[in-house]
């Protein structure tokens, strides 16, 4: 076996193999399909302050190559994740992650500072990327003075390993990872979904309850690998690829162009036990290539 082992600020993961919020439920939901303590690390569903319904149905759609979806964080609020989520996944054998998103900075502020206090929490992923909310989300990641404002203020009570998940849908995505960087941010997850849409030729309406979306899976792979490219360069802070990862293969391109580690999202829903095959691909790329460890690939991309 290639080491695998990687460090994301102080987040040490046994595999770079995370999976992606809003993909994986809260991780329990697949342990009847694979042994879910060997992931690197689940990253849970997106939590809030409070409770929240989600977005009227429909709010999925098959796409070309993907999927929208316009689900809108649907969550019953971070103090039932603490009383009732929290026990039935701590002593799973492996980093669980919350994704915390908010309508306002102190709605991200207070949700992190309940989080941190639990104890076998070692990360937070701060969603200021989200497209399918009306409020907060996306906003917070489209300019680099919002995305400092609510970064800084999450930083000053939440003391351990900080992931700021980006939006694709900015001019100028390096801007905005190095505006994270300086507030604070430990690592960088990019990308969330890309706004998008579809539409019923027939009845002439909208797909989605929502009209727009958030746009998923292998059709978005090459704008998400880009970005991934862009942002290795501009941070010096690790970076964690997703976007249309679909297989081994996939992910390896991830690390290539500078991630240190991926997260597995759409492709969950298309095979339950893709995340143990992509670490299995992963090592057996790495053995097939002379490699040692997975260090060895990041930012290899000979340009």
């Amino acid at each position: 076996m290639a080491n695998l082992k990687i460090k994301i600020g102080n987040l040490q993961l046994k595999n770079p193999v995370m999976t992606a919020s809003g993909t994986f439920g809260y991780g329990t939901e697949f342990s009847d399909f694979i042994d879910i303590s060997r992931l690197g690390a689940i990253i849970v569903k997106g939590t809030t302050l409070n409770s929240r319904q989600g977005n009227p149905y429909p709010r999925m759609a098959e796409t070309p190559s993907g999927m929208l979806n316009a689900v809108g964080l649907q969550n019953k609020g971070v103090d039932y994740f603490i009383k009732q989520i929290y026990p039935t996944i701590k002593d799973i054998d492996t980093n669980i992650i919350v994704n915390v998103s908010g309508s306002c900075v102190d709605d991200y502020v207070a949700t992190a500072e309940r989080v941190n206090s639990l104890s076998n929490i070692p990360a937070i992923e701060l969603n200021i990327s989200c497209p399918n909310v009306k409020q907060g989300g996306m906003a917070f990641g489209t300019s680099c003075k919002s995305a400092q404002t609510v970064i800084s203020a999450v930083r000053k009570v939440y003391d351990k390993t900080l992931i700021v998940k980006l939006s694709p849908n900015v001019t100028d995505i390096a801007e905005i990872a190095r505006a994270a960087e300086d507030a604070g941010a430990d690592s960088i997850s990019l990308i969330n979904t890309l706004l998008g849409m579809a539409i019923n030729s027939e009845t002439r309406r909208p797909i989605l309850s929502t009209i727009t979306g958030g746009l998923s899976g292998a059709a978005v792979k090459p704008i998400a690998l880009r970005m991934v490219w862009q942002v290795a360069k501009a941070v010096n802070i690790p970076v964690i690829g997703l976007g249309g990862i679909m297989n081994a293969a996939d992910a390896i391109e991830f690390f290539l162009a500078g991630a240190s580690a991926i997260q597995v999202g759409t492709a969950n829903f298309v095979d339950p036990t893709i995340t143990c095959q992509i670490i299995d691909g992963i090592n057996d790329y790495l053995e097939r290539h002379g490699y040692s460890s997975i260090s060895e690939i990041i930012s290899a991309l000979e340009e």
